[in-house]
């Protein structure tokens, strides 16, 4: 557990709605980032023969994305500053109950809080694409969604609808929703 996780902040949401483009782009400014376990896991998997994948084991892949998440936390702890996680600990855990019942969310998140503000990319039909690491279909992509909307706020987060704008944008909005000095890309 760390004490200062409220300057860890989840980005969160619909499955294509750009997290990881917003993610890298506060990477380029010089904020710490951290890429979802979920995708690096499915990376792993395909590249090694594994089965720990959405489409073949969910309760595999989601008890894995825990522990990876949780990996991470552990290292940012270490970190100077903020710190922007694409999804993590709260959506893996939440992947869990859902395909289990498992009382995952209160067992495995308690312990952990985030920034109380948790950012949300909406649907965006229009960019959403499938690939080797994202097999889902839309549909699947808006059930989650549909989840995480409740999720977060049943956990106490504020949830922060991120606009459909340019990704430079959407950092600015991001970065002064959170009350940070804003920094330019070097």
């Amino acid at each position: 557990m760390i004490a200062d996780g409220a300057r860890f902040v989840i980005l969160s949401g619909c499955s294509g709605g750009g997290k990881s483009t917003l993610l890298a782009e506060l990477a380029r400014r010089g904020f710490a980032t951290v890429e979802e376990p979920g995708r690096r896991i499915v990376k792993q998997e395909l590249a090694g023969g594994g089965r720990a994948l959405p489409w073949v084991d969910p309760v595999g892949f989601s008890r894995r994305a825990i522990a990876k998440a949780l990996e991470d936390l552990e290292a940012a702890a270490r970190y100077e500053g903020w710190v922007f996680f694409d999804r993590g600990l709260i959506d893996a855990a939440a992947g869990l109950q859902h395909n289990t019942g498992e009382p995952a969310l209160e067992t495995r998140v308690s312990p952990w809080r985030f920034h109380s503000q948790v950012f949300l990319t909406p649907p965006w039909p229009e960019i959403y694409e499938t690939d080797p690491e994202r097999r889902h279909d839309l549909g699947e992509a808006l059930a989650e969604y549909a989840r995480l909307l409740r999720v977060y706020p049943a956990l106490g987060y504020e949830v922060v609808i991120l606009p459909k704008i340019s990704v430079a944008a959407r950092a600015d909005f991001l970065v002064e929703a959170l009350g940070l000095p804003r920094k330019s890309a070097p």
